[in-house]
């Protein structure tokens, strides 16, 4: 179940962007929506129920969740639930050429804008990270939401070419589920290995292959993007950063941040710090 419904919006920017995040909400809805046109992009996760979508160009799509679809701006649409029932939806709109750059790519398609998903969790996460990003409001926290809607578009994508039967892809994308999940928490990757059934040698080749970083690589990317982000929009001390994203010792955590960023957490601080 929600905690409640959210609907958060902000200006569009007057600039030309490849993309920008402008509105995002959470609701459950017993009624259709009919005939509506939007100014902006949007995108749609319905997480669980069912009904349909209709638009010119894609006819009528059953819905059945988990599922998510596009709404190109300035679609003719339609959709909602079922008669007599309703369903749970998380929606964002945004502006930009990425749009374009997406179906020029056939990573999202106009006729068939529907991405029906075999990994709810995964959209969950991602959809939750981005209204957590929005919400902040600062540039950098708007800059990695409008990195996760476009991460949004590959994963959806990815669900849309991934076969249900197709192990070793689903393996993988519960691996990368279960490091975002714990990236602030002691992970033996060994143990990580033996719990989907591959070895630790195993592990490490795929997870490269497909990301081209190791797995320890890839939480600590995610840890040290979290302490971007409190860096720049809270006053919590380094020592406190640093054990926010999992890290005891200060001082590793400050030489960690400098390999990564060539700049230390008092420095990124000062430069980025929302006034």
């Amino acid at each position: 179940m929600m905690d409640g419904p959210i609907a958060l919006y902000r200006s569009p920017s007057s600039d030309r962007t490849a993309i920008a995040v402008t509105g995002f909400g959470r609701q459950d809805i017993g009624t259709r929506i009919i005939n509506r046109r939007l100014l902006m992009h949007a995108v749609v996760l319905v997480e669980a129920g069912r009904g349909t979508l209709q638009t010119v160009k894609a006819g009528i799509q059953e819905i059945n969740g988990p599922s998510l679809f596009w709404l190109p701006a300035g679609t003719l649409h339609s959709y909602g639930p079922a008669q007599n029932e309703s369903w749970e939806e998380r929606w964002a709109l945004f502006e930009g050429t990425l749009m374009a750059d997406l179906i020029g790519q056939r990573l999202i398609s106009i006729t068939a804008p529907l991405v029906r998903l075999h990994n709810l969790r995964e959209m969950q996460h991602l959809f939750g990270a981005l209204y957590s990003d929005f919400a902040a409001g600062d540039p950098l926290g708007l800059a990695s939401a409008a990195a996760t809607l476009h991460r949004i578009a590959i994963q959806g994508a990815r669900q849309t070419n991934t076969r249900r039967d197709d192990g070793g892809e689903l393996k993988l994308e519960l691996v990368i589920e279960t490091l975002q999940r714990r990236a602030f928490e002691p992970i033996d990757m060994h143990s990580l290995a033996q719990e989907f059934g591959v070895s630790p040698a195993t592990l490490r080749r795929r997870f490269h292959t497909a990301l081209g970083l190791s797995p320890k690589a890839f939480q600590l990317r995610l840890r040290i993007d979290r302490a971007k982000q409190l860096l720049a929009t809270s006053d919590l001390s380094i020592e406190a950063v640093s054990n926010a994203i999992g890290i005891d010792d200060a001082f590793y955590f400050s030489r960690l941040f400098q390999d990564r960023e060539h700049c230390s957490p008092s420095e990124f601080r000062r430069q980025h710090r929302r006034l």
